[in-house]
């Protein structure tokens, strides 16, 4: 194999990395309970907090993260009309949740024998991390919204900037749905 193939192949498979932890898209959805009616709702709170492990200790030790996606979600909520109240009956109970595995994308491991297009196909192992809000109806308990997005945190837990970022989008995402 020539050295311009191979170092053709190399900056393919490089470039393609970049792109994956770079500029991995990030998916967003929401789920509404049937029959739900957002304009009983007007004030809430946050509910007691996650107990259960991000999967990533720079996080679940880090106040910053806690501290800005309750701030967004405070900021975002302000701005539709949603008042925060300390009251012990508000409408609704928020809620975060936070989770950050390795992720593995392996999209053209499966491509026919022979094929030398792609003939060096690759699989590639990122950091992936999953956000979700919920709106919990404080009177009945039932979760009657939830809101999460997805997608590469690669290198973000580690840059703070970086980090707030990424959660401004993803916490203003969730909440226009």
């Amino acid at each position: 194999m020539s050295v311009s193939l191979r170092f053709g192949r190399f900056a393919a498979a490089a470039f393609a990395a970049l792109a994956l932890t770079g500029c991995a898209g990030m998916h967003v959805g929401s789920y509404l309970e049937r029959g739900a009616d957002f304009t009983r709702h007007r004030t809430y709170n946050w509910g007691p907090a996650d107990r259960l492990s991000t999967g990533d200790p720079r996080l679940d030790g880090n106040p910053f993260f806690h501290d800005r996606v309750r701030a967004d979600v405070e900021r975002v909520l302000a701005t539709r009309g949603f008042e925060k109240t300390a009251s012990a009956t508000p409408d609704v109970l928020v809620y975060y949740h936070t989770n950050v595995t390795q992720q593995l994308l392996a999209s053209d491991i499966d491509r026919p024998i022979g094929d030398d297009r792609h003939d060096d196909s690759r699989a590639f192992v990122y950091e992936g991390g999953t956000l979700v809000v919920d709106f919990v109806d404080a009177r009945t308990n039932s979760l009657i919204w939830r809101g999460w997005a997805k997608g590469s945190v690669e290198g973000v837990i580690d840059n703070q900037e970086w980090m707030e970022q990424k959660i401004d989008e993803a916490i203003t995402r969730i909440l226009e749905r």
